[in-house]
Formats: C-alpha cells, sequence, structure tokens
C-alpha cells in the first residue's frame, strides 16, 4: 500500500468510519476502455498485464526443498513442515506479557524466489496448526535490484490461540531503503526506481521444551507487486450475472463488545467478512470454542473471530496475513493475501463460486449508496448484477439483514484499485492497490483451481 498518509498502515485499514465528509476532492473518472467479447466465466479472457508475482510453497517436494535445520517435511493430503529434533533452544520475552520462556525450535529456509515482478512491496502469508505449547515466526530477507540485500525481517510471531504468545507484528524495522509496516514490506521511495529482485523466506518453528508437540505449516508464501501510481483505473466491461450465497454478518451490532481488542465491533471489518467467507465453506465453532463469549451476546462467531485474528502490536484486527491464518485453522480451508487487476478477475473467481474479501477507501460521495466515508474498510464480494454492479456484504451495516448492498461497478473498481486518492481534507492518501484476501478449499475443485491459477494463486 502507498502510505501517503500515515506512517503506518493502521490508518488504512481502521475500520472505524469516518462520519459524513465535504464533497469536491474526489477523483476524475477515467474513460472506459474496449469491451471484452470473451466469455467471463473463461479464466483465459483478456486482461491487463499482471503487476503482481505469487510464490507460495505448498507440497511435499516444496518443503523437502530450501534449508531445514530441525525441521522435517510430511506427506499426505496436506503436507507440511513440522519439528524434527530440534536445532536448539532460545528465549523469548513477550513484549504484550512481559514473561520470558524457553523454547525449543527448528528453521526452514525457502530457496531464493526471483519475482517475475520486480516489486515495491511484498506480503508474506502462512496457513498453520499451532497446538498449544506451540508458535511460529515467518521472516523475509530481500534482494535489490542495486546489488544490495535486506535485513531478515520478522513479518509475523504468530499462533492461532493467545494463551502461549500473544501473536504481534513486529514494528521499528528499516534499513533506510525499506521498511516493514505491520504485515507489509514496502520500498521506501520507489520513486528512485529501486526495488525488491527476489527473497528467501524463513520459518521458525517453536515448542515447549521436553514436549513432542509441533506446529505444522502447511503453506508459506508471498505475494510481490509493483502497481502503478494512480488515481484513476481503467474501466473494464460487465460480463457476469451471479451471486453466491455467502452468510451476512454485521459488525455494527458488537459495537462495544470487547473493547481490549480493537475497541470493539465498530473497527471489526476484516474479521467480520472472514467469518462470513469461512462459513460460506462450512467452517463452523463449537460451542466449546464459543463458551468464553458472553451468552447475550449476537453472533459470538464474530467476537471469536476478532480475538483470535486480532495482532497485538498493530492493536488491531486487520492484519491481512492473520486474518488469511486464522482462517485456515479451520478444517480444509486455505487462506492467501494478493492484489488482483481488475474486476474482471473478480469474475472469475466469482463464476468458480470463489468470494473476495476486498480491502477499499473513499469518501462518502465516491460510493453512492454507502452513506458513509472511510480510511480503509473490509467488505465480501458475493457476486454481480445482471449489469454489471458489485454485490457485497457490507459489515458497516446496521443489521444482518442490511448486510448485503449493490454498488455501481466504476465507483467500486476505482476506489479498490487506485493507489491514490484525495482525502477529506483534499490531501493526497493512499489507496488499496486492489488488495483482497481469498479463502478456499484445501482441495478446490477443477474449475476453482483454473480460476485460482488465472488470478495468479497456486494451489
Amino acid at each position: 500500500m502507498r502510505r501517503a498518509e500515515q506512517p503506518s498502515r493502521r490508518t488504512v485499514l481502521a475500520a472505524a468510519v469516518a462520519a459524513a465528509v465535504t464533497a469536491g476532492a474526489g477523483s476524475a473518472a477515467a474513460e472506459p476502455e474496449a469491451p471484452m467479447t470473451t466469455d467471463p466465466a473463461d479464466p483465459a479472457r483478456a486482461a491487463p498485464a499482471r503487476t503482481v508475482d505469487n510464490r507460495a510453497w505448498v507440497s511435499y517436494t516444496d518443503w523437502s526443498g530450501g534449508t531445514a535445520k530441525g525441521t522435517r517435511a510430511v506427506a499426505g493430503t496436506r503436507p507440511g513442515l513440522v519439528i524434527a529434533k530440534p536445532a536448539g533452544t532460545a528465549g523469548y520475552t513477550d513484549p504484550h506479557t512481559g514473561k520470558t520462556a524457553t523454547w525449543e525450535y527448528g528453521t526452514w529456509t525457502s530457496p531464493v524466489h526471483r519475482l517475475a515482478v520486480p516489486a515495491t512491496e511484498a506480503i508474506v502469508s502462512w496457513n498453520a496448526r499451532t497446538p498449544a505449547g506451540t508458535w511460529i515466526q515467518a521472516e523475509i530477507k530481500g534482494a535489490y535490484t542495486d546489488g544490495t540485500s535486506t535485513p531478515w525481517y520478522v513479518m509475523a510471531r504468530w499462533a492461532a490461540g493467545d494463551q502461549d504468545i500473544r501473536r504481534t507484528s513486529v514494528d521499528d524495522q528499516s534499513d533506510g531503503k525499506s521498511t516493514v509496516w505491520t504485515d507489509t514490506l514496502a520500498i521506501d521511495d520507489a520513486s528512485t526506481g529501486l526495488r525488491l529482485a527476489s527473497y528467501r523466506l524463513r520459518l521458525t518453528l517453536h515448542r515447549k521444551p521436553g514436549t513432542k508437540a509441533t506446529p505444522t505449516v502447511w503453506r508459506l508464501g508471498a505475494m510481490g507487486s509493483d502497481v502503478p501510481d494512480r488515481f484513476t483505473v481503467p474501466a473494464s466491461e460487465p460480463g457476469l450475472a451471479k451471486e453466491l450465497a455467502v452468510p451476512r454478518y454485521s459488525q455494527e451490532i458488537h459495537k462495544g463488545q470487547y473493547p481490549e481488542y480493537d475497541n470493539g465491533g465498530e473497527a471489526w471489518c476484516s474479521p467480520t467478512s472472514s467469518q462470513m467467507v469461512i462459513e460460506y465453506w462450512g467452517g463452523r465453532l463449537t460451542e466449546g470454542q464459543l463458551d468464553w463469549v458472553d451468552p447475550a451476546y449476537a453472533d459470538p462467531q464474530v467476537c471469536h473471530a476478532a480475538r483470535f485474528t486480532y495482532d497485538y502490536q498493530y492493536a488491531g484486527c486487520g492484519n491481512w496475513p492473520f486474518n488469511a491464518a486464522y482462517a485456515a485453522t479451520f478444517k480444509d480451508l486455505q487462506g492467501v493475501v494478493t492484489r488482483l487487476g481488475s474486476l474482471t478477475e473478480l469474475e472469475t473467481l466469482i463464476a468458480a463460486g470463489i468470494p473476495a474479501i476486498t480491502s477499499q477507501s473513499f469518501l462518502k460521495e465516491e460510493l453512492t449508496g454507502a452513506g458513509y466515508g472511510t480510511a480503509g474498510h473490509l467488505m465480501t464480494v458475493t457476486g454481480f448484477t445482471a449489469g454489471g454492479d458489485v454485490i457485497a456484504n457490507d459489515p458497516f451495516s446496521a443489521s444482518n439483514e442490511a448486510v448485503r448492498r449493490v454498488y455501481r461497478r466504476r465507483e467500486w473498481e476505482n476506489i479498490w484499485l487506485r493507489t491514490k486518492r484525495y482525502n477529506a481534507s483534499g490531501k493526497v492518501a493512499s489507496g488499496t492497490g486492489g488488495i483482497c484476501y481469498l479463502y478456499f478449499p484445501a482441495r478446490p475443485s477443477a474449475a476453482q483451481r483454473k480460476a485460482l491459477a488465472a488470478v495468479g494463486v497456486r494451489v
């Protein structure tokens, strides 16, 4: 993401929605391109050149490669990486509890991946199981196009639960050329032409000493991107009329609930959207998992999603990879963070039955019918009308029944895909550049595989 208005991504993803804003600061509309005439359900239909590079390690062969110290690959229907004989022990002082503990650990370092798209940004995501007494750390080390390299940047210290460590991003990481902003590694000044040319990823798996417990990591990857700076994007031609039956949940009915997790429901657009899509795929929480939630609260699973996506450093539930990792804790689900380049790509996914959670920022007058403006908000795209308008489950709604919205295609396209915008004060601010979360089955159908491959996601 471009950070013209904040030193941290928290401002962009804060789900607290701004009051009505003044008119007159919106961007001009772009002229539409020639319409596409190919089948919208065909992932091979025409699309702009990609500005995104996705690489994921998911197979037994993948995990058997790289450099392992105290870890090993395991085969099966869902291959992964586990602790073997630990490489050693290390202490960790949790900055959010002050507690120091010793952990056994093993590491795995990926081979070098050369980016097909030299990148201004990189986002690491993972899918893992972390039983009690275990956690993981994910890092990235990039090589610049000028021949120098970044340090090893910590992108996450993560556990599915919150009893052993507090899952956290790590602030104050920079080498003068790039900086980690919560969950995104970004070149400090892209106008210089400097880019990330390649990277390696490193996993460190931890467990309590003397136990046999181990994390299992099923998926590790990074999305590198170089989305051009733009206030407007080319218009796409509508090509699909279809709506998916995604459950509808409002974040607003959770106002004031569990304020320790990012001020309660008012700021829960991301976990609320995640829970909608998880349940679309059949993910369910047990009564035992929800017994900590006040029984007077409706939709306790939304409270649960907020708690277990919460980033204790960012102090919010909008950490993108943390949401994808949460989704993957449900049986037979995968989650990734990526960027899409057009509504045509979104149509390809919807045609295959895959909804998408998108991030956008806009002034009140830039999205007709929303009734609010926001520095950053997550919604779930569930389909398209016959006229090509976007059908979205918008969690910033007064009730579950009001969550389904229809937004004008051209407006939606621009507020989601642009990287620059004007804020309510008329100053240049950042846009989200097509960011989205995709959750899909661990064993997708042939049509789903084809659609995911068409948007650059390996399964």
